[in-house]
């Protein structure tokens, strides 16, 4: 079968686990846009990978995720080499993953422990944090002011934000964030060339430098509780137990590292959008009240994380392809995000679009928990630029992070005028 000119099962996978397909603009739309077209559910069989079934149609994503008995997250959650899997199951004991957390457990597991937490990230909940949040926008902002007419709007600002907001709430102190952000990106973007160049380490080292900052983040929340996110994770019981310990770090680094890696790629995405759609950005400077639609075009033309893994514990039949139970499926949120038969023009950003059905926080039991502070941060950031930027334009050649999980703008260079 060729699909998008692509002869075999292994020029697909190639193409797909390839980090330069996420970093060149267009190379993934033009890809993707072929597959959904051409062969919707297609068998991919990368170099150095196993082999996967490619998901790319929004239809049959939520076929997947609404069933997650038939189709499971663990063992395998992300794109990850077989020399990176060995490597792995070598260092834990043959364990498929470094972590366990929300990402990778399945069944009454994964209920009780998405529980420690769920009512902290209820929506009501999360209003109230609001006034903090705002307050954190702001300083963000005058920030920007401070730097003068330029700056990299995703370098010295984005990163900083969403990465203020889910520390203060973890109990992590401001002077610690910069090993926050340098441990984050060597988990997400290993492969980026400027990320391998400035901070040295793998994965691997990454995930063991967070292992021993947060069992000291956990080891003094237990001892000094307080009102934050830091202390409901470090104090949780699992069926009248306290949370184990490999459980409880995992935690901490999942709200550590997705808390903030995927709101500072919207806000950078969603500000480069209004910018390459002026017509927008006035629509929405005329109209304050689309902001909320706004907030979900921006998380749908972006959609930072690019996929996750689930494996069938049955045979299926998904959009006539026959899934044998034991196979991998990526799941490819950013071309559901474009699908045709569910997104009219879908390379069209259009922030009164109507309806809008995106699956970037992705969909059923296993749907981002932290959805509604992410939003809340995207919005209150954009409710405060708007209100004090004088006019701001792209005052560079935006460049995106090599990687194929998530990721988003490195650099978005601006130029910006003020009201005083």
């Amino acid at each position: 079968m060729v699909v998008a000119g692509l002869q075999t099962a292994r020029e697909i996978g190639d193409q797909i686990v390839s980090t330069d397909l996420y970093a060149t603009p267009g190379a993934y739309d033009r890809l993707f846009n072929a597959i959904r077209r051409e062969s919707p559910v297609v068998w991919a069989d990368p170099e150095g990978y196993s082999p996967f079934w490619v998901i790319s149609r929004h239809a049959d994503i939520k076929e997947v995720e609404r069933q997650p008995a038939k189709f499971i997250n663990a063992p395998r959650i992300l794109l990850r080499s077989d020399a990176l899997n060995a490597q792995i199951r070598k260092i834990t004991g043959d364990r498929p993953f470094l972590l366990r957390n929300l990402t990778n457990m399945d069944g009454k597991d994964h209920i009780a422990h998405r529980m420690v937490t769920q009512e902290w990230f209820h929506p009501g909940r999360v209003r109230a944090l609001e006034g903090e949040i705002r307050a954190l926008a702001r300083q963000h902002i005058e920030k920007m002011v401070s730097l003068g007419a330029e700056c990299d709007f995703a370098r010295d600002v984005a990163v900083w934000y969403p990465l203020r907001v889910i520390m203060s709430i973890l109990g992590v102190p401001p002077e610690d964030e910069p090993k926050m952000l340098q441990l984050t990106l060597q988990i997400f973007g290993p492969d980026d060339p400027e990320i391998k160049q400035q901070f040295k380490g793998d994965v691997v080292e990454a995930v063991s430098d967070f292992f021993d900052y947060f069992r000291a983040i956990a080891e003094h929340r237990r001892a000094n509780p307080g009102d934050d996110l830091g202390t409901v994770i470090a104090r949780a019981e699992i069926d009248g137990k306290p949370m184990g310990d490999l459980e409880t770090l995992s935690y901490f680094i999942l709200a550590a590292t997705a808390g903030h890696d995927t709101t500072s790629s919207t806000t950078s995405g969603g500000l480069l959008a209004l910018l390459q759609n002026p017509d927008q950005m006035a629509l929405l400077r005329a109209q304050p009240d689309l902001l909320p639609g706004a907030i979900e075009e921006i998380i749908r033309h972006v959609t930072p994380v690019t996929h996750f893994f689930r494996t069938a514990t049955v045979d299926y039949e998904l959009n006539g392809q026959e899934i044998k139970a034991g196979d991998s499926l990526m799941l490819c949120y950013r071309s559901a995000n474009r699908d045709e038969a569910v997104f009219a023009d879908p390379y069209r950003f259009d922030i009164a679009r109507q309806p809008n059905s995106q699956l970037a926080f992705g969909y059923g039991p296993h749907v981002c928990l932290g959805q509604h502070l992410a939003r809340l941060e995207v919005r209150v950031f954009f409710e405060e630029f708007l209100r004090r930027v004088e006019s701001v334009e792209l005052a560079g050649t935006p460049r995106w992070l090599a990687t194929n999980f998530v990721g988003g703008l490195k650099s978005l260079p601006i130029r910006s005028e003020w009201k005083f």
